[in-house]
């Protein structure tokens, strides 16, 4: 009988078993087993971390940024020195093949690599003599103890877009990552302890919805990120708010990917395939929807995607010549199924049928296949709802502005892609799209960590986007200092309203 092991917490620089009593599963989604019991910690435990955080906060702000830049270069030389491990824990854990989950791990890597330049990001400006004898400057502090939320589909990338900004800047961070896959987490702490970061910089607790309202209310904690769901995002956000704090919660998405007449159809359909079934389509970038223009562009998409979509090498998140691994939970494979039994109902035109995948080994694995939806209509459920799985829905477009009002008219704004030949119309679509994220001939325009992510409309809640400058900004409050050195007397009160002269 195999012996399930228990996660614990990390806090205080050490892992701390749960003390709550309640647990939940962790299962390998490859086999469908349970493979740990992750604790889920009460509102007193979180509370403690919080403390445990808070009591850390005042030597590590008053840290130089120098010092605090080395440290998380320690942490990114432990990192890829530990990539092996980190995405062995990753796959194990949500089911990414491995390559994916590798890369996954490289790009939190690249924001270590943007915190890494913090004493340049915190300089502040400065304006000499702007009246005799004053000086006026500015300076960004760290606000305190600070929270992340993050999902199950990204354990090392999303968790690594917010902690590494917000200890560069000072903060320290208690990390709420999902309960399905706590493992990596866990050890990036630890790494980050080992790189030189004081106990109790990062802390991280493991939990459900306790944990998250514990985090949300606790007046110690001064703002919160979170990525996720688009009704957990307003909830975050409203919460989170109403308590006075910062808040970037980041939502769900229904990305679209525009083919113009022009396009090269192979280019495009390769690029739908990534996009689309990568990480089985458990990716708030994932694109969704593709919007070929004129039905001979949508039968010739169709003609090129069909068989590869049905060619995808399916199978064990560890097989390195698999594509595309399972799906995270049992619950969430048979949620995805249920969309594409909607769509059918719904009247759209299943080309590839993902359900009659049946993998030759790992049967009680999370397995779904590819599936592909032609000629779905705007008011479809499977066109209007996230389903976060590998279903790629066609929406056939007569002309460019048809095409352009969908994703423009759609409740999400994430991310959005158009592949053209033609400059003018890619412009065009650049500037009048309703996106937070443009690609141009690009499937998933995710900016590099100097640049900030962030989607518009119910895909994110509260006004600063994550990482990059816009990640600075949210962990670090402005303070703005007039100074004046006067050599001669004093001239006595003034009560008037103060004008420099």
């Amino acid at each position: 009988m195999t012996t399930v092991k228990n996660i614990a917490h990390f806090i205080g620089g050490r892992r701390v078993e749960g003390e709550s009593g309640r647990y939940g599963d962790v299962f390998n989604p490859t086999s469908g087993a349970v493979a740990a019991r992750v604790p889920l910690a009460s509102k007193a435990e979180v509370e403690r971390a919080i403390a445990d955080s808070l009591s850390a906060f005042l030597a590590w702000a008053a840290a130089s940024p120098l010092v605090r830049a080395r440290v998380l270069l320690r942490f990114r030389e432990l990192v890829e020195r530990n990539l092996d491990e980190l995405a062995g824990l990753v796959s194990a854990e949500h089911g990414k093949v491995i390559s994916d989950a590798r890369g996954s791990v490289q790009r939190g890597l690249e924001v270590v690599e943007f915190a890494s330049g913090i004493p340049h990001l915190l300089k502040g400006e400065y304006s000499d003599s702007v009246s005799s004898g004053v000086d006026v400057y500015s300076m960004r502090q760290p606000l305190g103890v600070v929270a992340g939320i993050t999902p199950f589909n990204f354990p090392a990338m999303v968790p690594m877009w917010m902690f590494p900004v917000a200890i560069a800047c000072g903060n320290c961070f208690v990390l709420k990552v999902s309960e399905k896959v706590p493992s990596t987490a866990l050890r990036l702490a630890e790494l980050m302890l080992e790189a030189g970061a004081p106990a109790g910089v990062l802390n991280v607790v493991h939990g459900d919805k306790e944990a998250v309202d514990a985090l949300l209310a606790d007046p110690r904690v001064q703002a919160v990120s979170f990525v996720g769901s688009t009704p957990i995002a307003r909830h975050v956000f409203a919460t989170a708010a109403a308590a006075g704090k910062r808040v970037q919660a980041l939502g769900g998405a229904k990305n679209h990917l525009i083919v113009m007449p022009d396009a090269d159809i192979d280019f495009a359909a390769d690029a739908l395939i990534g996009s689309a079934y990568g990480s089985a389509g458990e990716r708030c970038m994932a694109i969704s929807v593709g919007v070929p223009v004129t039905d001979k562009t949508a039968n010739e998409l169709v003609e090129a995607l069909a068989p590869r979509v049905r060619r995808l090498r399916i199978g064990a998140s560890t097989d390195p010549q698999a594509e595309m691994g399972p799906l995270v939970t049992a619950e969430h494979c048979a949620k995805v199924r249920r969309y594409i039994d909607l769509g059918l109902g719904e009247g759209a035109e299943l080309v590839v049928d993902g359900r009659e995948f049946s993998p030759p080994k790992h049967r009680e694995g999370f397995f779904l296949g590819a599936s592909l939806f032609d000629r779905v209509a705007p008011n479809m459920r499977i066109y209007r709802e996230e389903i976060f799985g590998p279903v790629l829905s066609l929406v056939r477009s007569g002309d460019f502005d048809q095409a352009l009002s969908l994703p423009n008219q759609h409740e999400f704004g994430n991310g959005v892609a158009i592949f053209t030949r033609d400059g003018a119309a890619a412009r065009n679509f650049a500037q009048r799209v309703q996106a937070g994220m443009v690609g141009i001939n690009v499937p998933i325009p995710v900016p590099l960590a100097f640049h900030s992510f962030g989607g518009w409309k119910g895909s994110i809640f509260g006004d600063m986007a994550i990482h990059g400058p816009e990640g600075v900004r949210f962990y670090t409050r402005l303070k703005t200092v007039t100074a004046r050195w006067k050599e001669s007397a004093r001239s006595g009160a003034s009560f008037g309203m103060p004008i420099l002269k």
